[in-house]
């Protein structure tokens, strides 16, 4: 599966804002078929930052959400500005 087929979009909700500022986590909405290492590489390559853990698991309306633990090295905040949705 190509890099930009696996991540489809980032969440901004509360909870997604909350993980951010507590736990260093993101939140994307990733393609059903994606596994956690496809996901671990394409958020590596495509925000050059370090991954320590995906967690994925479909929600009520069938979308995959991968929550991903960055390294402490790299800011979740820093991901997010980059991307204009802080």
């Amino acid at each position: 599966m190509k890099k930009d087929q696996v991540i489809k979009y980032p969440l901004a909700t509360e909870k997604a804002i909350r993980l951010m500022d507590r736990e260093n986590k993101l939140l994307f909405v990733v393609d059903l078929k994606s596994k956690k290492e496809e996901i671990k590489q394409a958020v590596e390559k495509l925000f050059d930052v370090k991954v320590d853990k995906v967690n994925t698991f479909l929600n009520v309306d069938g979308k995959k959400r991968a929550y991903v633990k960055l390294n402490e090295a790299n800011p979740a905040i820093d991901i997010m500005t980059k991307l204009g949705l802080m």
